[in-house]
């Protein structure tokens, strides 16, 4: 049940939104305005006052913020792992652990964070470590949902790499389950993705899951 204050926020919202203009609302007139000034429309409708000296900077804060957290809307896979492919004769599983990773559910645009698990098996050329790292940072700098997120991070990599195999795993946290909406603390998301080998062959893939499980040691321990 909302309180008192939540009523009166919620209603003073609803009132903003209905003093909007029709010229206003015309998809040329918000085009025409520059990111940080929608910001403070927000700031404004929300029931604050963009022009105290808490909130005056934070229209141009929040636009740089966005901008560097949906950076992937302007990256490719291909450009991204560049001349990284290198000729190698090794046909084994290639594993990171527990790379971090950062987004925005674009439902909420609310942040989910957790660890991705990327492994390949080479077919005649291997990947720079750091490039698996780097995919991962171009989807996950978008709008997105973890599903389609593991998706593409590993069809980049199947297309990419051409190798043998790919497996994906994404454990992560969403804010807009945890501070909103059914506010569970202790949930989390794991998705997977598989491609060649690790779809087709049940060993490989078990292996993959188990070592994606594994505890990793600090270095010298």
């Amino acid at each position: 049940m909302e309180t008192d204050t939540e009523i009166t926020r919620r209603k003073t919202v609803e009132a903003s939104d209905r003093d909007m203009t029709s010229e206003s609302v015309t998809t040329g007139g918000l085009e025409s305005l520059p990111l940080s000034e929608l910001v403070r429309e927000i700031i404004r409708r929300l029931g604050d006052d963009p022009d105290r000296e808490g909130l005056v900077r934070t229209p141009e804060r929040v636009v740089d913020s966005m901008q560097f957290l949906t950076q992937g809307y302007g990256m490719s896979p291909q450009a991204t792992i560049g001349d990284a492919l290198f000729e190698e004769h090794h046909h084994n599983m290639v594993i990171v652990k527990d790379i971090e990773m950062y987004s925005l559910c674009e439902h909420h645009m609310l942040p989910f964070f957790g660890k991705v698990h990327v492994a390949y098996i080479p077919d005649g050329q291997i990947l720079g470590l750091s490039k698996m790292a780097r995919l991962v940072d171009l989807f996950a700098r978008r709008l997105q949902v973890q599903e389609r997120l593991t998706e593409e991070i590993a069809q980049s990599l199947w297309e990419v790499v051409e190798p043998q195999g790919v497996g994906v795993v994404i454990e992560a946290y969403h804010l807009c389950m945890m501070m909103r909406g059914v506010q569970k603390q202790n949930s989390f998301t794991i998705t997977s993705a598989m491609r060649g080998a690790f779809l087709e062959d049940a060993l490989t893939r078990d292996e993959f899951l188990r070592l994606c499980q594994s505890e990793r040691r600090p270095l010298g321990s």
